[in-house]
């Protein structure tokens, strides 16, 4: 069971055996909040203090994306924010991040998804005839290749990639994931492999497929660093995070003409609606077009 799943699961409790509250109440409840959990999910929050103002934020203009009204949007963070008080009464928290958030609709932002072109600028990036590059290369190519989360990325071991079937294993045993790769990030990583990490692991018991200059496991705040790097190389003027190539990996899959189900599989969705929010992105870009370059528009 997930931290956040535990502190959830906390809070009903309290509800029931401190409020009162009736099973129809709790249900409801543990409806709203559980989107911001398979939210948090998808955004490497691991625990709800973790949460600031903008996650919230960022999580409100999800919800509308993915066509929640907005009563239910409302309500749902006015879920959050009870949820939150309690947290502070708790120990737990020592803000609520849902606080100042407002039931409007005045923050609506589109999601930061690259075009193809800046996708391929950004991969070309790395120098391969460098041993840090080499790895560089992989690493970016392979976020693209499967979207995964940075924290998957870093947790991938050796044991995880199967070049000669063209995929890799994410997750955990209980909920593993087998994604394919295409033909050049399997030649990214071989390459990798047979030309750089040797070179760059120092421990025989290190398993962690992508390491840093000191032969230890990569980081995630190493990895920004790196993807900062190679996006102002690229000349990419958006700012990018490491879930900017999922965005992208998720949104070009469904604009080329991916099954979305096929698409939440790959990407560990455990709710379709989480998911949808980039077909819901197509729908406002192909909108935006129209109007802007229809003649009559």
């Amino acid at each position: 069971m997930s931290k956040l799943v535990s502190q959830l699961n906390s809070y009903l409790d309290y509800l029931r055996d401190e409020k009162r509250a009736s099973d129809n109440t709790l249900q409801a409840y543990r409806r709203d909040i559980q989107k911001f959990v398979e939210y948090a999910n998808d955004a490497d929050i691991e625990d709800f203090a973790d949460a600031d103002s903008e996650t919230i934020a960022d999580f409100k203009r999800h919800l509308a994306s993915v066509g929640l009204s907005s009563s239910s949007v409302s309500r749902t963070l006015s879920s959050l924010r009870g949820m939150y008080q309690y947290f502070i009464a708790s120990g737990i928290c020592e803000t609520n991040p849902a606080k100042s958030i407002h039931n409007d609709k005045s923050e609506k932002k589109e999601m930061l998804v690259l075009t193809s072109k800046e996708v391929e600028k950004l991969l070309n990036q790395p120098d391969v005839n460098d041993i840090k590059g080499m790895r560089d290369k992989a690493m970016l190519e392979v976020l693209y290749a499967t979207g995964i989360k940075v924290s998957e990325l870093i947790g991938l071991t050796v044991e995880d990639v199967n070049l000669q079937l063209s995929f890799i294993r994410c997750g955990s045993d209980d909920k593993e994931r087998f994604i394919p790769i295409y033909p050049i990030a399997v030649k990214a990583i071989s390459h990798y492999l047979e030309k750089s990490r040797k070179l760059l692991v120092t421990d025989s018991r290190e398993n962690a497929l992508f390491v840093n200059v000191t032969g230890e496991k990569m980081t995630r705040q190493g990895f920004w660093k790196i993807l900062k790097s190679y996006a102002s190389a690229a000349e990419i003027k958006k700012s990018i995070t490491p879930h900017t190539l999922r965005h992208s990996f998720a949104a070009h899959l469904l604009e080329n003409g991916a099954d979305i189900h096929d698409i939440q599989v790959i990407l560990g969705h455990s709710d379709i609606s989480s998911t949808q929010r980039y077909a819901q992105f197509l729908k406002n870009k192909m909108q935006n077009s129209y109007m802007k370059f229809h003649p009559r528009a």
